[in-house]
C-alpha cells in the first residue's frame, strides 16, 4: 500500500513495548493529541487516556503479543485491518479496528471490535 501510515506501525509497537518508559514515545509518534480510542471495554479521549489504558491491558495481560493478522485496507484517510493477542502462544482476543489517521499522519481514532463477525442468518 503507497499511503500505508507508519503511525499504524508505531501504535502496534506501543501495544508490544515491554519497557513501559517507553510506551509513551511510541504513542507521540502514532497518536494525535486528541485521539478518541473505542471498544466494547473502554471509551476514551487523549494521549493520557489512551498510554493509561495500554498500561493497564500489560498489567492485565502480562507477556501478551499483539499483532496485525490481515492486510491493511483503506479509503478517505481510514484503514482497517484485523488483529489478534496472543499470550504463551495461544489466542486470547481476535478483532479488527477502523482507524482514522489526520492530515498530519497520526492516529485521530480507533474503533475496535472485539471477536469475528457471525454469519448472516437467514
Amino acid at each position: 500500500m503507497s499511503n500505508y501510515p507508519e503511525a499504524l506501525d508505531h501504535m502496534l509497537a506501543a501495544w508490544n513495548e515491554s519497557d513501559s518508559a517507553k510506551v509513551r514515545g511510541h504513542l507521540e509518534r502514532a497518536l494525535a493529541p486528541n485521539v478518541r480510542f473505542v471498544d466494547p471495554s473502554i471509551d476514551l479521549t487523549g494521549l493520557d487516556e489512551f498510554e493509561a489504558n495500554v498500561h493497564d491491558v500489560h498489567e492485565r495481560l502480562p507477556g501478551a503479543v499483539y499483532s496485525r493478522t490481515s492486510s491493511v485496507d483503506s479509503h478517505h484517510q481510514l484503514y482497517r485491518y484485523n488483529w489478534a493477542i496472543h499470550v504463551s502462544g495461544k489466542l486470547v482476543l481476535p478483532g479488527f479496528d477502523v482507524v482514522e489517521i489526520d492530515d498530519t499522519g497520526r492516529v485521530s481514532d480507533v474503533l475496535g471490535f472485539f471477536g469475528p463477525l457471525a454469519p448472516r442468518e437467514g
